[in-house]
């Protein structure tokens, strides 16, 4: 059964693919920052307190989150992976996106043209709908539906 959300866009685009879902706050620095120094793709190992995504491939998923949460670095490291390639295809936030996380999907966008996708206020529904592996449809609007 399909469910339809409508968030605030912060990067635009369209784009179908698999949900990874948070139902904590993600840490950035913990989940990126390790395993992009090493891999081709971003496995998230160091973020042991995060039940939900630990041990996973984020690179390329559509990562379901309420916020970031952590270092003030957060920023630097998400522009860090897009600028690498190997960042999540899309950040959607039952909440309000949170400044750090911001300036780092803003920053990515601008200085290294990042395609990553991030929609903001999708809702505490949202995150309640969702779980890892749906598919889930992007449009441009900030229209999220979840397969």
């Amino acid at each position: 059964m399909e469910k339809t959300f409508k968030g605030r866009v912060i990067n635009a685009g369209e784009l179908t693919g698999e949900a990874l879902v948070s139902r904590a706050g993600v840490n950035t620095l913990a989940t990126f920052q390790k395993s992009a120094l090493k891999n081709a793709k971003v496995i998230i190992g160091s973020d042991q307190n995060n039940p939900d995504i630990y041990g996973k491939a984020i690179t390329g998923k559509i990562l379901c989150l309420p916020q970031t949460i952590g270092s003030t670095t957060g920023g630097m490291v998400l522009q860090t992976i897009c600028a690498m390639g190997v960042n999540p295809s899309a950040m959607l936030f039952s909440e309000e996106i949170d400044s750090l996380a911001a300036s780092g999907v803003i920053l990515a966008k601008i200085w290294e043209n990042s395609p990553m996708i991030a929609i903001d206020k999708l809702g505490k529904e949202f995150l309640d709908s969702v779980k890892t592996g749906d598919t889930i449809t992007i449009h441009k609007d900030g229209t999220v539906v979840i397969n």
